[in-house]
């Protein structure tokens, strides 16, 4: 399932280089901070039975 684009990627303020993601200098403090938040969320670790790392409870039919 894709994950929505982040509001920070339509700013001008935003670097959309490969592997290198950056903001301009003079980026707005609230940018800034939803961009680092963005960037920890992907630090979270994806186990199996988790969608993006909260554990996931199947019901079993027999």
């Amino acid at each position: 399932m894709p994950r929505i684009r982040p509001e920070f990627t339509k700013s001008p303020y935003f670097v959309d280089e490969p592997g290198n993601w950056h903001l301009k200098p003079g980026a707005p403090k609230a940018l800034k901070v939803e961009f680092e938040n963005y960037l920890s969320s992907l630090e979270d670790v994806d186990e199996p039975g988790t969608i993006n790392g909260v554990q996931i409870d199947y019901p079993f039919y027999h």
